[in-house]
């Protein structure tokens, strides 16, 4: 949760903290004002453990599967001329780039117009 989010989240939790005390100290017996002031700080309470909950990352990972017999050709670097091997390139964002380890270049793979 951004900064501002978690800020903004625990000043309406502490505004539910104290209309919900309120309620309850100020109730004279009356059954409702307990339970409108259990409720509100239950909220409160709620709201301020908001900010903590942290989203679990998700990791994607991309194969490619080809049909059939596929043979590799020679890639050269687009810096240095030198063979690339399969492993010199990674996917990156969805996009394909080539980490060359002879110059250290890095760059994406772009395919070339077929026309």
């Amino acid at each position: 949760m951004p900064p501002a989010a978690s800020l903004v989240a625990y000043l309406l939790s502490a505004v539910l903290a104290v209309l919900g005390l309120v309620f309850v100290v100020g109730a004279q017996g009356l059954v409702a004002r307990i339970v409108v002031g259990v409720i509100l700080l239950l909220a409160a309470a709620a709201l301020a453990a908001l900010p903590r909950l942290r989203p679990q990352q998700i990791n994607v990972k991309q194969t490619l599967d080809l049909p059939g017999q596929v043979t590799l050709k020679a890639m050269p670097c687009a810096n240095c001329g030198s063979n690339l091997r399969k492993d010199d390139i990674s996917i990156k964002n969805g996009a394909a780039y080539a980490d060359c380890p002879h110059c250290g270049t890095s760059y994406e793979l772009e395919e070339a117009p077929l026309w």
